[in-house]
């Protein structure tokens, strides 16, 4: 394989996958004890997609993310503490406390932000890979979104005028087979979405979302392409999350076999039988590890880092634009 990850690179996204369940699997432990406010959506069983996506970007190209975005932070590169001060409204938050669990940015990551609206990140990645176009810039936007989002016509819209102009973009699609309750044969016209990129004058390309290579090599192959000045792919990564819509869906509409077929393909067991033929078990278990270690350290920071000043809730939030000559 081209520019395949070495034995470092995929321990290293390993432990980032391993510290995406931890944290989402604590966070569902503290939601159930009131110590979470709103539902938290989780990506449990989706970490190989998520982790594989942001792995191949480099700093300066930008991500917009979803309501299930946690593992496109951990892959982005934000800090751990300040993701998690950020869901418990600690002023240490990446937007001191105001966005919660769905709404984190960083635009210092490269990260435009989490958001709580359907297929709404799909635009914003568009007009920035744009903005990057025409400042002549090889910095690449990827839109991630989920099958659901698929449907949408901003979705539609956006990977019509990224074909057309041949923007610097990759569509990044999370196809986990349920949008809410519903799935996806009740809500898509084709099993495999990938297949209308080629409406759009533009490759589509399916890949098992639950292989980690196999996401990460589809990625690198669309940034290069991006970079290129090629114009824009659409990656459809087959994935599934083995929760619920979110920790306050009841559940009860995912199959009992299908999710047992799914979670023989668990992402993070496969990943680990993978560097199992690469390292030697000691190796192995310092990841895990360290992984654990991290997790554990980024609860307690954020869970005791402060509130916000109430004297601080009325500022306003805005960006500053920088004037161009």
């Amino acid at each position: 394989m081209r520019n395949a990850p070495s034995a470092e690179d995929i321990a290293r996204m390993y432990r980032q996958m391993l510290v995406v369940r931890a944290v989402e699997e604590q966070l569902a432990v503290l939601h159930r004890q009131g110590k979470t406010r709103g539902p938290i959506h989780t990506c449990i069983g989706q970490e190989a997609a998520g982790i594989g996506a942001t792995a191949p970007l480099e700093r300066e190209d930008v991500v917009t993310s979803t309501h299930r975005g946690h593992a496109h932070f951990v892959g982005k590169g934000l800090d751990l503490r300040r993701v998690l001060a950020e869901i418990f409204g600690r002023v240490t938050g990446y937007c001191r406390g105001r966005g919660g669990h769905m709404l984190v940015a960083s635009a210092a990551d490269g990260l435009l932000g989490g958001n709580g609206i359907v297929g709404g990140g799909i635009p914003i990645a568009l007009g920035q890979a744009f903005g990057f176009q025409l400042d002549g810039s090889r910095r690449v936007a990827v839109a991630i979104f989920g099958d659901g989002a698929a449907q949408e016509g901003t979705c539609h819209e956006a990977m019509n005028v990224a074909g057309l102009w041949k923007l610097p973009m990759v569509f990044f699609c999370e196809h986990n087979l349920y949008g809410l309750t519903v799935h996806a044969r009740y809500q898509s016209s084709v099993p495999d979405l990938h297949v209308r990129a080629a409406g759009y004058g533009m490759p589509g390309v399916m890949v098992d979302g639950n292989d980690l290579l196999a996401v990460h090599g589809a990625m690198r192959d669309a940034l290069d392409r991006a970079r290129r000045g090629d114009g824009p792919t659409f990656v459809e990564a087959k994935t599934y999350r083995m929760t619920g819509f979110s920790t306050s869906d009841m559940g009860g509409y995912q199959p009992e076999e299908e999710m047992r077929e799914w979670a023989a393909r668990d992402p993070i067991a496969r990943t680990r039988a993978l560097l199992a033929t690469m390292l030697d078990e000691s190796s192995l278990e310092a990841v895990e590890r360290a992984a654990a270690e991290e997790v554990e350290a980024a609860f307690a920071q954020a869970m005791a880092d402060p509130f916000p000043d109430a004297a601080e809730l009325d500022a306003p939030e805005y960006a500053v634009a920088e004037a161009r000559p």
